[in-house]
């Protein structure tokens, strides 16, 4: 028995206003000094985000959700099964609630019918595994507690931001106690295996199951092209494709605005989605299954190994980052906003922090590609914006006010900055590196104040006297961190009155971190 998974990628970003700045300085003119609160209604175009929502929602997601309800519970009074999976990203639930509730009740029908399975995925539909793993996490996990409260139910099978992976995102959605983890199937990775096969994630023991782009890509690319040689596709055209498909299991993974929107209810879509399931189930060697069934019931042929340098995802040719960093615009951009994470954290502002998260929305970078040929116009497909200079223009000059904001709160928070200068990295070669006596070094390494402190817990007593003698690591905290408080306190330690040195260097620096972090 082969299984068909049938998994579909809902989202729609927050696009920025293009006269943020106009919009800044009207308000400052009319009420002064305007406070965090008021920035996400500058910042955003939420007039243009909801008459696009209110588009798709009314064309693509309660159109095709009714057929998928309607098919889901035919077959089930005719003792057959007829499953789906959804990634619906944290803002398209945000943007549901606000704008169409009804489309919140509508994926509520499907939940109750146990046939559809909700994957996880980056709240933000975000970058933000190249940020920081704390960021990540934090955003995987705001999505899963979303999921749960709307649909009762935790996901057990997950996806990074359009597919993204590597051994390193493989590594922590394992970590956090996912089965199964969806990615693209792509040759480079897969050399002379097949997508259509269970795989392990490499180093860990996660389920990892690859997109069949080809079968994929026929129905949300080529559907209605008229050039292509197998038009007009039918239901039963490609369920004998699918049945004619060697291996265990076939993921078709595909937006979910392909019915209704990319391609109007006029190409026949929504007629081929409602044929479909009864085609498929037709076929004696062919189920639908969902990815954590196909994860626990199917074992897996072979371990996949992606490094991080050959990070893969499921968009453009490439099927790598370069959708969203392959040029200069997207990559200083990127950095830009990659540097600002760490202060506004120190500054522990959770309204500042959401616009940063509203900032790291992968879209605002797809829309600075500059790529030609057929990724390039499915880049300006989905643009707002006339040009890729022109989004690179408005994106910077929202991050630029957050940026000159975030300056000024540290201004009016000092402790904020000290708790910035722990937790930033020092610069390249100025790591602290514990030695045992000159010319002994040890593997011990420290790059930040909270590395420092478990270097201090673990080091040789001996490597810790060695450096307290010569007043090392005072001199280190304050030319290479800028911690001058920590380092003052830290000199007036003398190792030889000292009766356990290691446990008085470690109270003045828990003393300093509760100061600062309040743990």
């Amino acid at each position: 028995m082969k299984h068909v998974v049938l998994m579909f990628e809902v989202h729609q970003p927050y696009r920025l206003e293009r006269r943020a700045l106009r919009k800044l300085t009207d308000a400052i003119l009319v009420r002064g000094r305007l406070g965090v609160e008021d920035l996400e209604g500058i910042y955003f175009d939420h007039e243009l985000n909801r008459e696009v929502f209110e588009r798709v929602v009314k064309r693509c997601y309660l159109p095709a959700n009714s057929v998928i309800l309607q098919q889901i519970d035919f077959f089930k009074d005719h003792g057959k099964k007829f499953k789906v999976a959804y990634s619906m990203s944290g803002v398209l639930l945000e943007q549901s609630e606000k704008w169409a509730p009804e489309l919140v009740e509508s994926f509520k029908q499907l939940a109750d019918t146990g046939l559809v399975e909700f994957l996880d995925q980056t709240y933000f539909h975000s970058l933000s595994f190249l940020v920081a793993e704390e960021e990540f996490v934090d955003q995987i996990r705001m999505h899963r507690e979303t999921v749960k409260a709307l649909f009762g139910m935790y996901p057990t099978s997950v996806e990074n931001t359009e597919f993204i992976y590597n051994n390193y995102v493989g590594r922590i959605f394992d970590r956090l106690g996912y089965k199964v983890v969806l990615t693209e199937g792509v040759e480079r990775v897969l050399m002379w295996r097949s997508p259509n096969y269970v795989y392990k994630a490499k180093g860990a023991s996660i389920r990892v199951l690859m997109r069949n782009y080809r079968l994929s890509d026929d129905i949300g690319f080529r559907f209605a092209s008229e050039w292509w040689s197998e038009y007009p596709l039918t239901a039963e055209k490609y369920s004998a494709w699918l049945a004619a498909t060697p291996g265990d299991v076939i993921l078709v993974a595909i937006d979910y605005e392909t019915f209704g929107e990319h391609f109007p209810a006029e190409t026949g879509i929504l007629e081929f989605l409602r044929w479909l399931p009864g085609e498929v189930l037709k076929w004696e060697n062919l189920r639908f299954s969902t990815p954590t069934e196909v994860a626990e019931s199917v074992p897996p042929r072979d371990e996949i190994d992606v490094p991080e340098g050959e990070t893969i995802s499921w968009a453009d040719l490439e099927r790598d980052l370069s959708a969203w960093l392959g040029n200069f615009m997207q990559d200083y951009a990127f950095e830009r906003l990659k540097d600002l994470w760490l202060q506004i954290k120190a500054l522990q502002d959770g309204r500042l922090l959401r616009l940063w998260r509203l900032l790291s929305i992968s879209d605002h970078f797809y829309y600075m590609s500059t790529k030609g040929g057929g990724p390039g116009d499915v880049h300006s497909y989905f643009s707002p914006y006339k040009s890729p200079f022109q989004a690179y223009m408005y994106y910077l000059d929202v991050l630029s006010d957050l940026e000159a904001r975030v300056r000024f709160a540290f201004v009016e928070n000092p402790e904020a900055r000290y708790r910035y200068l722990w937790m930033r990295r020092v610069k390249t070669g100025e790591e602290f590196v514990f030695f045992l006596s000159e010319g002994r070094p040890t593997d011990i390494v420290a790059w930040n104040v909270f590395s420092f402190i478990e270097a201090v817990e673990r080091a040789p007593e001996e490597s810790i006297r060695f450096h307290q003698e010569r007043n090392d690591f005072a001199k280190w905290l304050e030319s290479s961190v800028g911690e001058k408080v920590l380092a003052e306190r830290l000199s007036t330690i003398k190792p030889e009155g000292a009766h356990d040195l290691r446990a008085a260097i470690l109270g003045v620096l828990y003393a300093r971190r509760r100061e600062l972090f309040g743990f």
